[in-house]
């Protein structure tokens, strides 16, 4: 049996792999039934945390969710990309009909193929492709944090999505970490996770 290697830069040094969860148009458009009541406040951490990635040619994977519920048609524009969160060359983008990640096959066996791999999470659906994917990855021993201040949830009818909010950030808790955008980074920029 071969014992690892420690090699410089080791695997610990590593920066995590950014996903980000449904960043597409039909979350923001004004009058759809499942619009997000705060993207308009996570928007710009999204996009911080993003160009720290990319200006560091860190890993970045985007997901895409592709239901085909009457209520989310895959044909419409509106399941495009946010124009400045769309994928740029060089980054993985995988679509998901159901709401955990790991419906598609293609990210299931990305990530079953990855070792020690660390991921931080950001975007939209909290209340569902996040909180199943980080389930789902918890359950496969895959190390996810949650950035808390960078993600939003879409649950219509409610009222205090503070409250909404807070109690599906503390049941991600059990499975994943949950950090502060600020958290993640030190004051020269460099990640400080």
């Amino acid at each position: 049996m071969t014992q690892p290697r420690d090699l410089p830069g080791g695997i610990e040094d590593d920066p995590p792999v950014l996903i980000c969860a449904d960043l597409q148009c039909e979350y923001l458009a004004e009058g759809r039934r499942h619009r997000i009541a705060d993207g308009d406040m996570v928007m710009p951490r999204c996009l911080e945390l993003m160009t720290l990635w990319r200006d560091n040619l860190w890993p970045v994977i985007h997901l895409k969710r592709i239901a085909q519920a009457a209520w989310f048609n895959p044909a419409s524009n509106l399941t495009n990309w946010i124009a400045e969160l769309k994928p740029q060359p060089g980054e993985l983008a995988f679509e998901h009909p159901l709401p955990s990640a790991y419906s598609s096959a293609r990210y299931a066996e990305y990530m079953a193929n990855m070792r020690s791999i660390r991921c931080v999470v950001l975007g939209f659906s909290l209340d569902e492709t996040i909180l199943s994917t980080v389930v789902d990855g918890f359950h496969r021993s895959h190390r996810y944090q949650v950035v808390g201040d960078a993600v939003a949830c879409r649950r219509p009818g409610i009222d205090d999505v503070a409250s909404y909010k807070l109690v599906v950030t503390k049941v991600i808790g059990n499975f994943a970490g949950v950090v502060k955008s600020a958290d993640l980074t030190d004051a020269s920029g460099q990640i400080a996770v």
